[in-house]
C-alpha cells in the first residue's frame, strides 16, 4: 500500500535545566495510506511528540518526517502552514473548536482558510456533518452540544478537507466510555468507507481494542509494532 508517513531515525531532544531528555530516541516507522493506528504508551512515553512532529507542530532534533514524499525538515514556515492546512487532519483531545462559531463554521474553517467557494463549501460541509452523525446540528455552538457531539464536529473538520492522514491525539479522553465507542464506531466507518487514514496517540483501551495496528511507545523508542490479524 501507499505510504503516507514516514519517519527515519527521529529524535527530539528538550533541555530540563543541565538534563537532555530524549522525547523520541531513534524512530522508523511508516504509516500506510488505509491504516488505523495507534501510537501506545504510558503518559511521557514519547507519542504524542511524535504524533506532533508528523503533524509539523515541533521540529525534530534529527532524522526525518517524510509526508507524501515530502520532508517536513525541509520546508519553511509558510510552506509547512500549507501543508497541515491541506493535506494533514488534526482531533484533538480538548476539542479546540472555536467557541463563538456554529458547528457549520467550525467545520467549514480550514475550507475558509483554502479559499473554497460557496457552493462547494456547502455541500461538502454538509455531507461531512451528516457522516459524522450532526445532520441537523449545524447551527449549534460548541455550548450547545455535549462532548460527544464536540468531538464530532472536530472529526468534521479534520476531515472535510480529505487530508492524507488523520492525527487525533487522545480522541476519547474527555469523554464518557458509551461515547468514546461511538465515537470510535463513527472513526471506523470513516476508515472502511471512505479509507481515511487515522493515526492514534492513546492509552485508552477502547482505542487499542479497535485499531488495526497497534505500535507500542516506551521512552521513546518503539517497543512493538504489531498488525492485527482481520
Amino acid at each position: 500500500m501507499t505510504s503516507i508517513v514516514e519517519l527515519k531515525h527521529l529524535h527530539k531532544h528538550y533541555q530540563q535545566g543541565e538534563l537532555e531528555v530524549k522525547a523520541v530516541d531513534d524512530v522508523s516507522l511508516i504509516i500506510k495510506k488505509g491504516d488505523f493506528a495507534a501510537l501506545c504508551g504510558p503518559s511521557g512515553s514519547g507519542k504524542t511528540s511524535i504524533l506532533n512532529l508528523i503533524g509539523g507542530l515541533d521540529s525534530v532534533t534529527s532524522g526525518q518526517v517524510i509526508l507524501e514524499n515530502v520532508d517536513l525538515a525541509e520546508l519553511d514556515n509558510s510552506a509547512l502552514a500549507e501543508v497541515r492546512k491541506n493535506r494533514i487532519g488534526f482531533v484533538f483531545q480538548a476539542y479546540n473548536l472555536i467557541p463563538v462559531m456554529t458547528a457549520y463554521e467550525n467545520a467549514a474553517f480550514v475550507l475558509d482558510l483554502q479559499g473554497v467557494d460557496e457552493k462547494t463549501k456547502h455541500e461538502r460541509v454538509m455531507k461531512t456533518l451528516a457522516d459524522v452523525g450532526l445532520a441537523g446540528l449545524e447551527d449549534r455552538r460548541p455550548d450547545q452540544m455535549s462532548g460527544g457531539q464536540q468531538q464530532r464536529v472536530a472529526i468534521a473538520r479534520a476531515i472535510v478537507t480529505a487530508p492524507a492522514i488523520v492525527l487525533a491525539d487522545e480522541p476519547t479522553a474527555s469523554v464518557d466510555s458509551k461515547t468514546a465507542e461511538s465515537l470510535l464506531d463513527l472513526m471506523e466507518t470513516l476508515n472502511r468507507e471512505q479509507g481515511v487514514t487515522f493515526l492514534f496517540s492513546t492509552h485508552d483501551q477502547h482505542v487499542m481494542d479497535r485499531a488495526k495496528r497497534i505500535i507500542h511507545i516506551l521512552d521513546g523508542q518503539v517497543e512493538s509494532d504489531e498488525l492485527k490479524a482481520g
